[in-house]
């Protein structure tokens, strides 16, 4: 048996498992979106992240990358325990097929595996669902967490996709947004200015008897 995973958010440019093969491609009816919140790793429950699902879209492509485990079950045993770990905010998982460039018609790989998430706030209590571009950005730019913040996901994921010669418009355009906000933010910040003494008062230092000092080697 072997184990292909699509990658399609921060598993484009870190996948962090053990694996036998990548491979570019697509898949359809299904467009990324970032509704999902995430209070563990780039956000707080107190002030959550956004970070990508995918919606279902009749015609839609998904770029991404498809990774193989191959080498036994052992191996796609230790690489799911990782996935579902670091994939703990979604709550499915589904098979769907894999395209490669310029292979529309029929699919590389069938049957694999990919990690959505309920689009449904009450069965799903990290789905944050649609907001205004500007909202995101907003969220994005000050959302912060053990593996650090939020933007720096959003812009790495930009710099994969087009990596990978596969530029996501929405993504850029969240991007790009998100840079506004930071900008902003940035000119908002006061500036201290402390006031320089031109007349300082000369300093005494008085002069210490000769000891003998023990120094560590």
């Amino acid at each position: 048996m072997v184990l292909w995973v699509f990658g399609y958010g921060s598993l484009v440019w870190n996948p962090g498992f053990d694996f036998d093969e990548k491979i570019v491609g697509f898949i359809k009816g299904y467009r990324r979106v970032f509704d999902l919140a995430c209070i563990d790793h780039r956000g707080t429950p107190e002030n959550p992240a956004r970070t990508c699902t995918l919606q279902p879209e009749e015609g839609a492509i998904c770029w991404g990358a498809a990774y193989c485990v191959r080498g036994g079950i052992k191996k796609e045993r230790a690489a799911m325990k990782y996935l579902e770990r670091r994939e703990c905010e979604y709550d499915q998982k589904t098979s769907v097929d894999f395209y490669k460039e310029g292979e529309t018609s029929e699919p590389a790989v069938t049957g694999v595996l990919v990690f959505i998430s309920t689009m449904d706030k009450e069965a799903n209590r990290y789905y944050l669902g649609p907001a205004p571009l500007v909202e995101m950005a907003r969220q994005i730019a000050t959302a912060s967490g053990p593996c650090g913040n939020n933007r720096e996901y959003l812009f790495l994921l930009e710099k994969a996709m087009s990596d990978i010669g596969h530029e996501d418009d929405y993504v850029i355009e969240l991007a790009n947004e998100v840079r506004k906000v930071l900008e902003s933010l940035k000119q908002r910040t006061p500036v201290m200015h402390l006031p320089l003494q031109s007349h300082a008062p000369f300093l005494h230092i008085k002069t210490l008897p000769e000891t003998t000092v023990a120094v560590d080697s």
